[in-house]
Protein backbone atom coordinates (compact mmCIF):
# COMPACT_ATOMS: atom_id res chain seq x y z
CA UNK A 1 0.00 0.00 0.00
CA UNK A 2 1.47 3.53 -1.26
CA UNK A 3 1.66 6.63 1.08
CA UNK A 4 -1.42 8.30 -0.71
CA UNK A 5 -3.27 5.64 -0.20
CA UNK A 6 -2.32 5.34 3.73
CA UNK A 7 -3.08 8.36 4.05
CA UNK A 8 -6.67 8.42 1.89
CA UNK A 9 -7.63 5.18 4.03
CA UNK A 10 -7.46 7.64 7.33
CA UNK A 11 -9.47 10.27 5.86
CA UNK A 12 -13.09 10.92 5.64
CA UNK A 13 -14.24 9.91 2.16
CA UNK A 14 -16.94 13.15 2.12
CA UNK A 15 -15.52 15.41 4.04
CA UNK A 16 -11.84 14.71 3.36
CA UNK A 17 -11.78 15.23 7.91
CA UNK A 18 -9.64 12.82 9.85
CA UNK A 19 -11.41 12.84 13.01
CA UNK A 20 -13.56 10.31 13.72
CA UNK A 21 -15.46 8.51 16.32
CA UNK A 22 -16.15 4.70 17.72
CA UNK A 23 -19.93 4.13 18.43
CA UNK A 24 -18.85 0.71 20.59
CA UNK A 25 -22.42 0.00 21.61
CA UNK A 26 -23.65 -0.10 17.38
CA UNK A 27 -19.81 -1.56 16.73
CA UNK A 28 -19.43 2.11 14.06
CA UNK A 29 -16.88 4.24 13.32
CA UNK A 30 -18.34 7.76 12.22
CA UNK A 31 -16.65 10.55 11.15
CA UNK A 32 -17.38 13.55 13.25
CA UNK A 33 -17.76 16.20 10.70
CA UNK A 34 -20.13 15.14 8.16
CA UNK A 35 -21.80 11.60 10.41
CA UNK A 36 -20.70 9.63 7.25
CA UNK A 37 -20.18 5.84 8.84
CA UNK A 38 -16.85 4.76 8.18
CA UNK A 39 -16.72 1.07 9.34
CA UNK A 40 -19.78 -0.76 10.39
CA UNK A 41 -19.67 -4.34 12.19
CA UNK A 42 -16.95 -4.01 14.45
CA UNK A 43 -16.12 -7.22 16.66
CA UNK A 44 -15.49 -6.45 20.16
CA UNK A 45 -12.79 -8.55 21.03
CA UNK A 46 -13.41 -8.06 24.94
CA UNK A 47 -15.23 -10.28 27.38
CA UNK A 48 -18.59 -10.19 27.28
CA UNK A 49 -19.36 -10.06 31.09
CA UNK A 50 -19.25 -6.79 32.92
CA UNK A 51 -16.92 -6.57 36.62
CA UNK A 52 -16.82 -3.60 39.30
CA UNK A 53 -14.46 -4.92 41.71
CA UNK A 54 -10.85 -6.69 41.36
CA UNK A 55 -11.89 -9.50 43.69
CA UNK A 56 -14.99 -10.33 40.54
CA UNK A 57 -12.84 -9.16 37.90
CA UNK A 58 -10.43 -12.44 38.65
CA UNK A 59 -13.39 -14.51 39.71
CA UNK A 60 -14.50 -14.43 36.15
CA UNK A 61 -11.67 -14.66 33.95
CA UNK A 62 -11.09 -17.70 32.21
CA UNK A 63 -7.91 -17.83 31.08
CA UNK A 64 -4.63 -18.62 33.69
CA UNK A 65 -1.16 -17.07 33.77
CA UNK A 66 0.32 -15.97 30.39
CA UNK A 67 3.69 -18.67 29.74
CA UNK A 68 6.27 -18.06 32.14
CA UNK A 69 9.96 -20.14 32.20
CA UNK A 70 9.20 -20.18 36.16
CA UNK A 71 6.79 -22.97 35.73
CA UNK A 72 7.71 -26.11 34.69
CA UNK A 73 5.34 -26.58 32.00
CA UNK A 74 5.94 -22.64 31.00
CA UNK A 75 2.17 -22.44 32.09
CA UNK A 76 0.47 -24.65 29.71
CA UNK A 77 -0.62 -27.34 30.99
CA UNK A 78 -3.65 -29.03 30.42
CA UNK A 79 -6.28 -29.49 32.91
CA UNK A 80 -9.38 -32.02 33.49
CA UNK A 81 -11.51 -30.71 36.19
CA UNK A 82 -14.95 -31.19 37.35
CA UNK A 83 -17.55 -33.69 36.65
CA UNK A 84 -19.90 -31.05 34.42
CA UNK A 85 -19.57 -30.22 31.48
CA UNK A 86 -19.86 -26.64 29.51
CA UNK A 87 -23.18 -25.84 30.34
CA UNK A 88 -23.04 -26.90 33.69
CA UNK A 89 -25.39 -30.24 33.17
CA UNK A 90 -23.63 -33.37 34.85
CA UNK A 91 -21.60 -35.97 32.92
CA UNK A 92 -22.85 -39.30 32.45
CA UNK A 93 -21.32 -42.47 33.96
CA UNK A 94 -19.79 -43.41 31.34
CA UNK A 95 -18.12 -39.91 30.20
CA UNK A 96 -17.07 -39.28 34.12
CA UNK A 97 -15.16 -42.56 33.89
CA UNK A 98 -13.91 -41.77 31.29
CA UNK A 99 -12.55 -38.43 31.61
CA UNK A 100 -11.14 -39.77 35.18
CA UNK A 101 -9.27 -42.29 33.19
CA UNK A 102 -7.80 -39.62 31.18
CA UNK A 103 -7.17 -37.40 33.95
CA UNK A 104 -5.23 -40.08 35.30
CA UNK A 105 -3.27 -40.70 32.39
CA UNK A 106 -2.27 -36.70 31.85
CA UNK A 107 -1.22 -36.58 35.20
CA UNK A 108 1.30 -39.71 34.66
CA UNK A 109 2.71 -38.54 31.64
CA UNK A 110 3.51 -35.20 32.75
CA UNK A 111 6.30 -36.82 35.23
CA UNK A 112 7.06 -39.82 32.67
CA UNK A 113 10.42 -38.28 31.76
CA UNK A 114 13.13 -37.41 33.94
CA UNK A 115 13.65 -33.47 32.59
CA UNK A 116 10.22 -32.89 33.75
CA UNK A 117 10.36 -34.29 37.42
CA UNK A 118 13.33 -32.56 37.45
CA UNK A 119 11.99 -28.84 36.46
CA UNK A 120 9.01 -29.04 38.59
CA UNK A 121 11.48 -29.81 41.57
CA UNK A 122 13.79 -26.75 40.53
CA UNK A 123 11.40 -24.64 39.75
CA UNK A 124 9.27 -25.28 42.98
CA UNK A 125 13.01 -24.16 44.72
CA UNK A 126 13.46 -21.49 42.02
CA UNK A 127 10.25 -19.89 44.06
CA UNK A 128 10.98 -19.95 47.46
CA UNK A 129 14.66 -18.77 47.13
CA UNK A 130 13.80 -15.43 44.93
CA UNK A 131 10.60 -14.75 47.42
CA UNK A 132 13.11 -14.85 50.34
CA UNK A 133 15.53 -12.43 48.20
CA UNK A 134 12.67 -10.58 47.01
CA UNK A 135 13.74 -10.12 43.79
CA UNK A 136 12.01 -8.60 41.27
CA UNK A 137 10.21 -10.79 38.45
CA UNK A 138 12.49 -10.60 35.39
CA UNK A 139 15.76 -11.95 37.75
CA UNK A 140 13.78 -15.08 38.32
CA UNK A 141 12.58 -15.19 34.70
CA UNK A 142 16.26 -15.10 33.61
CA UNK A 143 17.48 -17.51 36.62
CA UNK A 144 14.75 -19.61 34.89
CA UNK A 145 15.92 -19.96 31.43
CA UNK A 146 19.96 -20.08 32.74
CA UNK A 147 18.98 -23.35 34.64
CA UNK A 148 17.12 -24.86 32.00
CA UNK A 149 20.10 -24.15 29.52
CA UNK A 150 22.08 -25.72 31.76
CA UNK A 151 19.37 -28.91 31.90
CA UNK A 152 19.49 -29.26 28.15
CA UNK A 153 23.57 -28.87 28.05
CA UNK A 154 23.14 -32.53 30.92
CA UNK A 155 25.50 -30.44 33.32
CA UNK A 156 23.06 -31.41 36.03
CA UNK A 157 23.46 -35.05 35.31
CA UNK A 158 25.17 -35.82 39.17
CA UNK A 159 25.35 -32.75 40.71
CA UNK A 160 22.77 -30.83 43.12
CA UNK A 161 19.47 -29.46 41.55
CA UNK A 162 19.72 -26.83 44.61
CA UNK A 163 23.19 -25.56 44.05
CA UNK A 164 21.95 -25.18 40.69
CA UNK A 165 19.22 -23.02 41.01
CA UNK A 166 21.13 -20.81 43.59
CA UNK A 167 24.08 -20.69 41.35
CA UNK A 168 21.57 -19.41 38.13
CA UNK A 169 19.95 -17.29 40.76
CA UNK A 170 23.41 -15.63 41.66
CA UNK A 171 24.38 -15.55 38.23
CA UNK A 172 21.32 -13.76 37.05
CA UNK A 173 22.03 -10.91 40.23
CA UNK A 174 25.06 -10.37 38.04
CA UNK A 175 24.06 -10.36 34.39
CA UNK A 176 21.44 -7.50 35.36
CA UNK A 177 24.13 -5.56 38.41
CA UNK A 178 21.70 -6.73 41.36
CA UNK A 179 23.93 -6.53 44.84
CA UNK A 180 22.92 -10.07 46.01
CA UNK A 181 26.57 -11.49 47.38
CA UNK A 182 26.95 -15.62 47.06
CA UNK A 183 26.63 -15.58 50.44
CA UNK A 184 23.49 -14.19 51.26
CA UNK A 185 22.57 -16.58 48.65
CA UNK A 186 24.10 -19.78 49.87
CA UNK A 187 22.46 -19.39 53.39
CA UNK A 188 19.34 -19.55 51.84
CA UNK A 189 19.95 -22.77 50.47
CA UNK A 190 20.24 -26.26 51.65
CA UNK A 191 23.65 -26.61 49.78
CA UNK A 192 27.37 -25.75 50.99
CA UNK A 193 28.33 -22.34 49.68
CA UNK A 194 31.49 -24.07 48.27
CA UNK A 195 29.51 -26.42 46.30
CA UNK A 196 27.41 -23.17 45.28
CA UNK A 197 30.58 -21.71 44.41
CA UNK A 198 31.92 -24.52 42.57
CA UNK A 199 28.86 -24.97 40.65
CA UNK A 200 28.31 -21.23 39.61
CA UNK A 201 32.02 -21.45 38.33
CA UNK A 202 30.96 -24.20 35.92
CA UNK A 203 28.52 -22.43 34.58
CA UNK A 204 30.64 -19.56 33.72
CA UNK A 205 33.02 -21.95 31.97
CA UNK A 206 30.26 -24.04 30.01
CA UNK A 207 27.96 -21.30 29.33
CA UNK A 208 30.69 -18.94 28.51
CA UNK A 209 29.37 -16.24 30.22
CA UNK A 210 30.35 -13.27 30.51
CA UNK A 211 29.32 -11.27 33.76
CA UNK A 212 29.91 -7.40 34.16
CA UNK A 213 32.50 -6.58 36.71
CA UNK A 214 31.05 -4.93 40.17
CA UNK A 215 32.41 -1.24 41.12
CA UNK A 216 32.23 -0.79 45.19
CA UNK A 217 29.67 2.46 43.98
CA UNK A 218 27.14 -0.28 43.68
CA UNK A 219 28.01 -1.67 47.53
CA UNK A 220 27.48 2.15 48.97
CA UNK A 221 23.95 2.44 49.55
CA UNK A 222 23.27 -1.14 51.02
CA UNK A 223 25.83 -0.93 53.08
CA UNK A 224 25.17 2.50 54.43
CA UNK A 225 21.64 1.34 55.25
CA UNK A 226 23.27 -1.25 57.50
CA UNK A 227 24.93 1.37 59.31
CA UNK A 228 22.17 3.89 59.45
CA UNK A 229 25.00 6.23 57.93
CA UNK A 230 23.58 10.42 56.75
CA UNK A 231 23.40 10.92 53.39
CA UNK A 232 26.02 13.37 53.56
CA UNK A 233 28.34 10.49 55.12
CA UNK A 234 27.52 8.02 52.00
CA UNK A 235 27.91 11.10 49.42
CA UNK A 236 31.44 11.59 50.32
CA UNK A 237 32.14 7.88 50.27
CA UNK A 238 31.40 7.93 46.35
CA UNK A 239 33.03 10.99 46.00
CA UNK A 240 36.03 9.61 47.73
CA UNK A 241 35.60 6.01 45.39
CA UNK A 242 35.36 8.63 42.26
CA UNK A 243 38.73 10.72 42.95
CA UNK A 244 40.33 7.21 43.43
CA UNK A 245 38.65 5.74 40.28
CA UNK A 246 40.09 8.82 38.28
CA UNK A 247 43.55 7.83 39.49
CA UNK A 248 43.17 4.18 38.97
CA UNK A 249 43.27 2.91 42.50
CA UNK A 250 40.01 0.64 42.19
CA UNK A 251 41.16 -2.30 39.61
CA UNK A 252 42.48 -5.19 41.20
CA UNK A 253 40.98 -4.81 44.24
CA UNK A 254 37.77 -6.46 46.45
CA UNK A 255 34.80 -3.93 45.46
CA UNK A 256 33.46 -4.03 48.80
CA UNK A 257 36.39 -4.00 50.65
CA UNK A 258 37.19 -0.72 48.94
CA UNK A 259 33.53 0.67 49.68
CA UNK A 260 33.85 -0.51 53.09
CA UNK A 261 37.52 1.53 52.92
CA UNK A 262 35.38 4.66 51.85
CA UNK A 263 32.57 4.39 53.74
CA UNK A 264 34.79 4.47 57.22
CA UNK A 265 36.98 7.31 55.51
CA UNK A 266 33.90 9.34 55.12
CA UNK A 267 32.69 8.19 58.55
CA UNK A 268 35.55 9.65 60.03
CA UNK A 269 35.90 13.32 58.25
CA UNK A 270 32.28 13.47 58.57
CA UNK A 271 31.87 12.93 62.30
CA UNK A 272 29.83 10.46 62.05
CA UNK A 273 31.91 7.45 63.43
CA UNK A 274 31.34 4.15 63.60
CA UNK A 275 33.80 1.37 64.69
CA UNK A 276 35.78 -0.64 62.15
CA UNK A 277 34.78 -4.48 63.17
CA UNK A 278 30.61 -2.86 62.40
CA UNK A 279 31.27 -1.46 59.30
CA UNK A 280 33.78 -4.75 57.99
CA UNK A 281 30.78 -6.61 59.32
CA UNK A 282 27.87 -4.80 57.27
CA UNK A 283 30.44 -5.04 54.09
CA UNK A 284 30.87 -8.58 54.73
CA UNK A 285 34.76 -8.48 54.85
CA UNK A 286 37.38 -8.46 57.59
CA UNK A 287 38.98 -5.64 59.32
CA UNK A 288 42.32 -6.65 57.65
CA UNK A 289 41.03 -6.14 54.44
CA UNK A 290 39.46 -2.66 55.69
CA UNK A 291 42.57 -1.70 56.98
CA UNK A 292 44.70 -1.99 53.88
CA UNK A 293 41.95 -0.66 51.41
CA UNK A 294 42.09 2.16 54.05
CA UNK A 295 45.83 3.04 53.28
CA UNK A 296 45.56 2.19 49.85
CA UNK A 297 42.91 5.11 49.33
CA UNK A 298 44.48 7.52 52.02
CA UNK A 299 47.25 6.99 49.71
CA UNK A 300 45.68 7.75 46.58
CA UNK A 301 44.03 10.62 48.23
CA UNK A 302 47.29 12.55 49.61
CA UNK A 303 48.36 12.13 45.81
CA UNK A 304 45.27 13.93 44.54
CA UNK A 305 45.61 16.61 46.67
CA UNK A 306 49.35 17.10 46.19
CA UNK A 307 48.72 17.75 42.39
CA UNK A 308 46.39 20.68 43.44
CA UNK A 309 42.93 18.55 43.25
CA UNK A 310 40.47 20.13 46.11
CA UNK A 311 39.94 18.03 48.79
CA UNK A 312 36.79 15.88 49.52
CA UNK A 313 34.77 17.93 51.49
CA UNK A 314 31.44 17.46 52.95
CA UNK A 315 28.24 19.09 51.90
CA UNK A 316 26.56 21.43 53.68
CA UNK A 317 23.88 20.44 56.29
CA UNK A 318 20.13 21.13 56.39
CA UNK A 319 20.17 23.38 59.50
Amino acid sequence: MSRLQKENKNRCSRCGGSNFVSDHQNGEIVCSSCGLVIEEDQIDMGPEWRAFTPQERNSRQRTGLGMSYTLYDKGLSTVFKGDRDANGNRLKDETRIKMDRLRRYDNRSKFDETWRRNLSIAMAELDRMTAALHLPHNIKEQAAILYRKALKMDLIRGRSIDAFVAATIYAACRQNTVPRPLKEISKLSPREHGEIARTYRLLLREMKLKMPIDGPMKFIPSIAAKLNLRRDTEQMAVEILRQARDRNGLSGKDPRGLAAAALYMACIRNDDKRIQKDVAGAAGTTEVTLRNRLRGLEKILKTVESVGVPEVTSPPRCP
